[in-house]
């Protein structure tokens, strides 16, 4: 090393004056050093150090930068204008999320941001226009027409907010269709209306809730029937299918009534089970068959055994024909009297009743010794009766016995019960204190089972039937409550993210500005030890000072320290320039371990 010390060419030391001169000023040795570096090195250099110090400045405004909360998240139906202008006066800061179009406010002032909306009355509008339409004053030559207009979609857009306001519907828009009323009968047309719903995104309607909005419209418009409205959803999917719903409808109605119905019966076996075994010790369910169909029967019973009258009619004709009346056809002839007749009378009676003993009609009576016969009665003689014509009707109606009854049996009828009760062991406690569990006795399963019998109204014609068994329960295992993570927690991130931005000025101060800085500050002296070097190197090979200025050569070089010590120039001679450095070395061991340390890093 000292060979090498001593080979090398140094300069002599420029005057002191000439070095105060170039001391650079207030230590901005840099400056000079950048000066001298090429213009494109200089550009990127100082390109790289304010990229450097913008990133920085970043990353601290990223750490520090407050968490912001959604005070809308969606402007739809609000005024713009109007909640700008007022988190301006109330001094909240504000920004919008670009994708969402959510407005987002710092979380420390989303309460006062609220207060602030709600003091200025600004509220989120779904945009339908409803009878306040009516209440804007109407030019004086408006139409009739433009009046129906109005009033239609005033009743549209009130029809809308009531619909929107359910819970499970986002928004609503209502379509009336009311013709034109007609004088004639033929020409009459029936309104009719169609609601198109936007559910929340997961949530649908049943078919109680859509036929709930159909009764809603209808009784809402005049004349409008039930079967004329038609409801869609924004999928395009017809909600309104009446035949459809009423029939899921009915069946879904149907079980709840049966689940209302056993949970009311296994309530009660709960409630008389619980103060007996304890609570958690058993367990009961009850499944009952109810039979919905609706039975209508009417019989009609006739009793022969007790007949009675109702009605009664009689008819009775008598008609007598008299010898000596008008007899013939009417007229002249047949009231003149008989001719004279040539026969003895009671010959020609002979002739005529066949006998001697014949009489005719109204003669008096004889009897065997040819004496009248008297009538007690009248104590006339009895005459012999005209001959008569009788007839006799007599129409009888009876009324039998008959029974109507018509019998209607009720919907929901519980046709069968099954009940089913599964107790745990019983659980004593010895002198010890140590718990035993002991199975029931089949006596006291039988008295639960009575039990439960009456408490449920137990009916054996039914077919109903009620079981009640023992056995262990399951130990209850204990619920193991996942902690949660610690890079979960809410607190984590928020620690992170400081530590990232610190870690991130940490790298870019010591990683890249100190480095640089270092850099451009000594770079004089790294040059000026690459150049020793250099020249050393050429000493030693080619022993001369090859390739130094005459003025160079006579220059005295020192190294630099507190106390500078200059070396004899190379005109002096080999000897006493090797007896200086030894000299050097041995008082100064560390100064010349520096040079050495900047010719190898000279030449990396």
């Amino acid at each position: 090393m000292a060979d090498a010390l001593t080979n090398a060419p140094v300069p002599t030391a420029k005057p002191e004056a000439e070095d105060k001169a170039k001391k650079p000023l207030l230590g901005l040795s840099f400056l000079d050093n950048l000066s001298e570096m090429p213009l494109l090195r200089q550009l990127g250099l100082l390109i790289g150090l304010a990229a450097s110090v913008a990133l920085g400045f970043a990353v601290v405004l990223w750490t520090q930068q407050p968490d912001y909360r959604p005070l809308y998240t969606s402007m739809n139906g609000l005024d713009a204008n109007q909640v700008l202008q007022a988190l301006g006066a109330a001094d909240i800061g504000y920004k919008v999320d670009p994708n969402s179009g959510a407005l987002l406010v710092k979380a420390d002032d989303l309460g006062r941001a609220r207060m602030k909306m709600a003091a200025a009355g600004i509220t989120a509008s779904d945009g339908n226009v409803g009878f306040e339409l009516l209440d804007k004053e109407q030019p004086l030559g408006t139409s009739q027409f433009m009046e129906a207009a109005n009033y239609r979609r005033g009743l549209e857009g009130e029809l809308a907010r009531t619909i929107s306001s359910l819970n499970n519907i986002k928004g609503a828009r209502v379509h009336l269709a009311i013709p034109k009323s007609s004088v004639f009968v033929r020409d009459e047309r029936k309104p009719s209306a169609s609601v198109l719903v936007e559910m929340y995104p997961g949530r649908t309607l049943d078919a109680g809730q859509v036929m709930a909005i159909i009764n809603l419209v209808a009784t809402s418009v005049p004349e409008l029937d039930k079967s004329q409205v038609t409801i869609v959803d924004q999928k395009g999917q017809l909600l309104s299918d009446q035949q459809n719903m009423s029939e899921l409808s009915i069946a879904g109605k149907q079980l709840d009534y049966t689940r209302k119905m056993e949970g009311s019966l296994t309530q009660r076996v709960q409630n008389i089970m619980q103060p007996v075994v304890g609570s958690g010790r058993f367990k009961a369910e009850v499944a009952a068959d109810v039979d919905f169909n609706a039975v209508e029967s009417t019989s009609e019973q006739f009793n022969p055994d007790q007949p009675a009258l109702r009605s009664e009619q009689q008819n009775s004709e008598q008609r007598q024909t008299s010898g000596g009346g008008a007899q013939g056809v009417p007229g002249a002839l047949s009231n003149q009297p008989p001719g004279p007749s040539s026969t003895p009378e009671r010959a020609n009676a002979g002739a005529a009743g066949g006998g001697a003993n014949y009489i005719a009609p109204g003669q008096p009576l004889r009897d065997a010794n040819d004496q009248y016969i008297y009538d007690s009665k009248t104590n006339l003689p009895a005459t012999l009766p005209y001959p008569t014509d009788k007839r006799e009707q007599n129409t009888r109606n009876y009324e039998l016995d008959r029974s109507i009854s018509y019998t209607r049996q009720q919907q929901g009828r519980l046709r069968r019960l099954s009940v089913a009760v599964v107790l745990d062991d019983q659980v004593k406690v010895d002198a010890a204190g140590k718990l035993t569990h002991t199975p029931w006795s089949t006596e006291d399963l039988a008295r639960f089972t009575r039990l439960v019998q009456d408490a449920v109204g137990f009916d054996a014609s039914r077919g109903d039937s009620v079981s009640v068994i023992n056995a262990p329960f399951a130990p209850v295992q204990p619920e193991e409550i996942e902690s949660i993570p610690f890079y979960q927690q809410s607190w984590f991130w928020g620690v992170v993210k400081q530590a990232l931005g610190v870690l991130f000025i940490l790298v870019l101060v010591f990683g890249v500005l100190r480095p640089v800085l270092k850099n451009l500050s000594g770079g004089n002296a790294k040059d000026a030890a690459a150049l020793a070097a250099a020249g050393g190197a050429g000493a030693l090979g080619a022993g001369g000072l090859d390739g130094l200025s005459d003025d160079l050569a006579d220059d005295k070089v020192s190294l630099g320290g507190p106390a500078p010590l200059l070396l004899p120039s190379p005109s002096e001679g080999y000897d006493a320039q090797l007896t200086a450095i030894k000299q050097l070395v041995n008082d100064d061991p560390g100064r010349v371990a520096q040079v050495v340390k900047d010719w190898i890093n000279g030449d990396e």
